[in-house]
Parts: structure tokens; C-alpha cells; sequence
């Protein structure tokens, strides 16, 4: 197992209003490379203190980012893409270097980050309003897509480069300045992008990089200064921010968690379901929200497709991060190892057929938090396995007898992020997809969250949408003119 490469991370610290500080009010957290369990180095933590810092110089910024015309806003965010084109390799080696994510995936990051920004770019120019009818006096009625002001920013540490940018780019774009708190557990990339902001020729104060924890949280959800906020993450956290939110009655965007069904029909493919069912645990090793960690399977099927993904699974390579052919990295921390391999042991406690992992990786890998490939099937709809979320490479399967009994299997949870259907029925995806109470529906072996398309969840996978137009609508407010003519 080679090292992290310590050297392509940014030093830790803040980015507040163009400047970069490593003290902290409150303390440091010591960060480990996931795939070794060694420190890459202790990360300051931001407090009530600087997170005051970073409201003040958002909010400085802000009359001056709202004022700017629109295509010179456009212009710096395109700038801002090309930067981050060009550190491509160094955004890479940090990205797999704080999360453990594998080559192969933080291979894409760059790109997509990037492409989020011109992107969202785009709608710089082309936000305005409405012109509205009136009766029965006679009025001119027109609305105003206004920014909000200072936007709060949580983003989890699984994906924090590529969330940086769905909420960053479109808030920016029309005109709000943004406070952004990546997880202690993953907070280079956050960081590093912060700089390059300012490389790039963004103006100081616009975007603000303040990693930490809980205290830092609370500090930003509840400070007077933000005008709305966005958190990605779990549900129970998610209860924390709306506490903290409510005095101020600041107003909030969730994308939370997910439980998602894949739906394999009779019909499918059989080779593009059998790839689709593994993708439940090979992106992120499973550290996904959108990730389709239930597989339903038609009772004729059943047998022979559970087989057939077990074999499939022998042949996906875990290991080092750092090698080009490695599919899976390790969970985050041993916390998130422990609390995986509690499930599958829970699981097989209460009758599960553990068919394929379900322990901790040794050899090589030993010394790092990794857990391969585990697929569970026999178990019953109601165990926590099936119904909660468990955040690493476990992928439950479960029988169904027709259509009607795979919708309501699938719809069966608190969760509404995402669903999967794998069927060559193209009458039947339309019926099914209809069907499912879930914020995007993916089909055959469709795995991804392109820039244009909305992504939210319904119940309790969140409020609000990120992406296309709908991502933009989250950062605007709506404004009415009303002037009478009589």
C-alpha cells in the first residue's frame, strides 16, 4: 500500500475573505488516510469565531458580487473552470488522498467540477422574471429573480469537490456570495478549490472555505448573517441544522440520504443488470446516497441472477486508491468500518445469507479501513439492513412476483432519493418509473447526476433540487412588481 501523497494537500486552514489562516479558536482534528489509517496532518477546526469571520466577509462582498454585471460573472466563473481544468492531476491526487476515493473515479472529478461552473455560468445572463397578467384594473405586473444574499454550504465528506460545486456554482451565479463547511474528515479539496477561486480571479469574500465539525456547523446554521442554507448529508444531522436554523427562521435545502431499489425484471439484460446491481457498492465503496443498495428481483430469476452477482463480484478489485485498476477504496474511518460490518452482522444474526464479504479486508489491506464487496440475501423487509441507510459496500436482495409487489417493495421506506429499474419493457419503465415515490428514477444499468438534470429526494431524502434550472431556483427569491395604470 504506497503512502497518501501528502504532498499534492493543500495545507490546511481557512480561506475567509482572500485569506488564507491555519489558527483556530477551537482546535485541530488529526485526519487520516483512509487507506492506511496514517495522519496526513492535523486540520484546524472553525468555530463561532471563524465562522463570524466568513459571514463578515461574505456579506462585504456580496453588494459589489450582486452588482457586477452578468458577463463578467460568467466570464470569471468560466476562468474559474479552465483553473480547475488545469489543476486536474493536483485535484486528483487530493481528492483520493482525503476520502480514499480510487483513481478511476477521482479521475472524472475535475471535469465534472469544472463543468458545473460553466455550466451554471450559463444561467448567468438568463435569469429575470415573469411578466404577469392582471385583472380586472388595469396594472403592469412584473417578477424579479433576486439572490438571497449569504448562502451557508454543508457538503458531506464523501463527494466534497464534486458538491462544492453543484451548490457553489449556481449560488454564485446569480449573485449570492457562499460560506462553504467541509467535513473535518475531507476537507482538502474544499480548500484547495477555495484557492484556486481566488487564482482564478474570483473576488475576495465571494467564496469561503471554513472546514470543521459540529461546533462549526451549529456556528453557521444559526448565525443571523446567513440568509439561507444548504446542507448534504444524513437525516439525524439534518435535524441538528433545522434546530439550529429555527430562531432565525432561515430557510433550508436538504439533500439527504437514500435506500435505493433497483428493480431487475425478467426481461432485463442480464449482463448490464448484473453490472447494475454492483454498482450498489463499488462507487464510493457504497459511500453513495444515491447508490441502489436494494436489489428486487423477480422470484423467477431470483437464484440464478444472486449467483450470478456473487461471481461477478470475486472478479472486482479493492485495494490501493492510488493504482489506475482499482474499483473499490476504503470507508472513511474505522468508526464507518465498524458501524458497516455491524449491519452485516446483525444481518446474519437474524436468518441473512451473507452470499459473498462481509469482513474486514486483511494482507495488504489491513492497516486500512476496507470492507469488500457484500451482498446479503434471504432477508426480511423489515430488518435494518433493508430499511436504514448503512453507507458502505452492502447490497441487500430481496424476491418479488410481479410489478405491483416490486413497486410496493421498493416504495417501503422514509426514503425517496433514487430508484433503478432494469427492464427491456419500455411500456413497463414508463408504468414503473410513474410508480415510484423517489426524486430521480435511472434505467438499465444508468448511473449519474448530469449538471442539466434536477437531483433531490422526496420524504425523507430532502427538500429542494440541485442541477439545471431547478438547482438555479434554489438560490433566487421571487420579487413582485405591481404598478397600477388606472
Amino acid at each position: 500500500m504506497k503512502p497518501a501523497n501528502i504532498s499534492a494537500l493543500p495545507k490546511p486552514g481557512f480561506v475567509i475573505g482572500g485569506k488564507k489562516t491555519t489558527e483556530s479558536s477551537i482546535g485541530s482534528y488529526d485526519h487520516l488516510y483512509p487507506a492506511n489509517g496514517q495522519l496526513t496532518y492535523a486540520v484546524p477546526l472553525g468555530g463561532k469565531k471563524e465562522m463570524d469571520e466568513a459571514v463578515a466577509a461574505a456579506r462585504k462582498a456580496y453588494p459589489a458580487w450582486r452588482a457586477m454585471p452578468v458577463n463578467e460573472k460568467r466570464k470569471l466563473m468560466n476562468r474559474f473552470a479552465q483553473v480547475i481544468r488545469d489543476h486536474g492531476e493536483e485535484l486528483k491526487a487530493i481528492v483520493m488522498a482525503e476520502n480514499g476515493s480510487p483513481h478511476m473515479m477521482a479521475d472524472v472529478f475535475p471535469e465534472w467540477i469544472a463543468d458545473l461552473f460553466e455550466y451554471n455560468a450559463g444561467w448567468a445572463d438568463k435569469i429575470g422574471g415573469d411578466m404577469i397578467t392582471t385583472w380586472p384594473a388595469p396594472a403592469f405586473d412584473y417578477t424579479i429573480d433576486e439572490p438571497y444574499g449569504v448562502i451557508g454550504i454543508i457538503v458531506p465528506w464523501n463527494g466534497p469537490a464534486i458538491s462544492f460545486g453543484q451548490m457553489i456554482a449556481p449560488a454564485m451565479a446569480v449573485g449570492n456570495t457562499c460560506i462553504i463547511k467541509p467535513s473535518e474528515f475531507a476537507p482538502y479539496s474544499c480548500i484547495r478549490l477555495g484557492e484556486l477561486a481566488l487564482e482564478a480571479g474570483i473576488p475576495e469574500g465571494v467564496i469561503n472555505v471554513v472546514p470543521g465539525g459540529g461546533e462549526g456547523g451549529t456556528a453557521l446554521c444559526s448565525h443571523p448573517g446567513v440568509d439561507k442554507l444548504h446542507f448534504t448529508g444524513g437525516g439525524h444531522t439534518a435535524q441538528k441544522v433545522l434546530s439550529a436554523a429555527q430562531p432565525n427562521l432561515t430557510p433550508v435545502g436538504l439533500e439527504l440520504g437514500g435506500k435505493s431499489a433497483r428493480l431487475v425484471f425478467a426481461d432485463a439484460d442480464r449482463q448490464t443488470a448484473i453490472q447494475a446491481a454492483l454498482m450498489g457498492c463499488i462507487p464510493m465503496s457504497g459511500q453513495a446516497c444515491i447508490a441502489g443498495t436494494r436489489v428486487l428481483v423477480e422470484d423467477s430469476i431470483f437464484d440464478s441472477f444472486v449467483a450470478d452477482v456473487q461471481n461477478a463480484a470475486s472478479y472486482i478489485k479493492v485495494g490501493d486508491p492510488a493504482d489506475a485498476d482499482t474499483a473499490m477504496g476504503p470507508l472513511i474511518h474505522k468508526q464507518q468500518m465498524d458501524r458497516v460490518l455491524g449491519f452485516v452482522d446483525r444481518a446474519s444474526s437474524n436468518g441473512a445469507r451473507i452470499v459473498s464479504g462481509g469482513e474486514r479486508l486483511g494482507g495488504d489491506l489491513a492497516d486500512g479501513f476496507f470492507v469488500g464487496p457484500t451482498l446479503v440475501a434471504d432477508v426480511d423487509a423489515s430488518h435494518e439492513v433493508v430499511r436504514d441507510e448503512v453507507f458502505g459496500p452492502v447490497v441487500s436482495f430481496m424476491r418479488f412476483r410481479d410489478e405491483e409487489e416490486a413497486v410496493r417493495l421498493a416504495n417501503a421506506t422514509p426514503y425517496g432519493l433514487a430508484a433503478y429499474i432494469e427492464s427491456n419493457d419500455l411500456k413497463r419503465v414508463h408504468r414503473v418509473a410513474e410508480a415510484l415515490d423517489a426524486g430521480s428514477i435511472l434505467v438499465n444499468n444508468a448511473y449519474g447526476l448530469p449538471v442539466a438534470a434536477p437531483f433531490g429526494g422526496n420524504k425523507q431524502s430532502g427538500v429542494g433540487r440541485v442541477g439545471g434550472i431547478h438547482g438555479i431556483r434554489e438560490f433566487v427569491r421571487t420579487k413582485n412588481v405591481y404598478i397600477n395604470m388606472a
